[in-house]
């Protein structure tokens, strides 16, 4: 393998592993939340967005390990941290809504790392036309905790 292709693969190995990473912090703040909130409808909706954001990660995991490479086994930091921060801000007043909308923002944030893999001029082609087959679900997903929050917002 010469050192362009290899530097190519590296290249999708990190991007696809930090993808997994932001999935995971998702997915493990869903099932927190899921956990955490009492109404039914919202139990529900959060425990079907982790089961969604794990499938997620499993796919990516499988796009890592196809180029012969072990996926990412933890989320980050800063996922650890705004995990750390919803559960504060549950505690401190409508824990409903502030479950809701901290899931919002990280939707937000995993709908970012996607679209910036996708307008990377540095992210190979493989690594665009994967991410890009995962963004309709993922922007779908983000547009749904959106509109719950909106609806959520307005009632209050």
């Amino acid at each position: 393998m010469n050192t362009t292709t290899q530097n190519i693969r590296n290249e999708k190995i990190e991007t696809l592993n930090e993808l997994i990473e932001v999935s995971r912090d998702s997915a493990q703040f869903y099932s927190d939340a899921a956990s955490k909130v009492d109404n039914p409808q919202l139990k529900q909706l959060f425990t079907g967005m982790a089961e969604s954001k794990n499938g997620l990660v499993g796919a990516l995991a499988r796009d890592v390990r196809a180029e012969g490479a072990s996926p990412a086994k933890s989320g980050t930091f800063r996922g650890s941290l705004h995990e750390f921060y919803g559960d504060i801000r549950a505690k401190l007043g409508d824990k409903d809504y502030a479950y809701v909308s901290e899931l919002e923002e990280s939707e937000d944030r995993m709908l970012d790392a996607m679209r910036e893999v996708i307008e990377d001029n540095g992210t190979p082609a493989q690594v665009k036309t994967a991410v890009s087959g995962y963004l309709p679900k993922v922007k779908a997903q983000h547009d749904l905790m959106r509109d719950r929050k909106w609806a959520m917002k307005s009632a209050h």
